[in-house]
């Protein structure tokens, strides 16, 4: 994936990358270059879709490490996308996903519901 592969490049070569909203914050400022300001540009939107899906996964991760008694944690975003909602999951020594979720339909009592009746411990 090119998006992927833009944020580890950076990474690799000392750029920090974050996202404010809809913004992208680099630093430090000497190692950008006007050729990465344009290839930056071109992938801009998914490349903060990226970086707020590792921020949403992140928490959850956080979540379950300073809570160990706890099995499972999830964080909805309601604001990243227009039409759904991201549920971000994680379930301890298991993994994380997301789901989108039309707004139309979204419940969060019956998101509850189903995970406590999933029985995945």
């Amino acid at each position: 994936m090119e998006i992927l592969e833009i944020i580890k490049d950076l990474q690799a070569n000392g750029v920090t990358i974050k996202t404010d909203g809809n913004f992208l914050e680099l630093e430090p400022p000497e190692k950008i270059t006007n050729e990465l300001i344009e290839r930056l540009r071109k992938h801009k939107p998914a490349i903060i879709a990226e970086l707020k899906r590792e921020q949403r996964r992140e928490k959850v991760l956080k979540m379950l490490e300073e809570r160990p008694e706890t099995q499972r944690a999830f964080v909805t975003d309601t604001e990243s996308n227009r039409h759904d909602v991201i549920l971000t999951l994680a379930i301890r020594n298991a993994g994380t996903c997301e789901l989108l979720i039309p707004k139309y339909k979204y419940d969060p009592f019956a998101v509850l519901e189903i995970i406590q009746k999933s029985g995945i411990q």
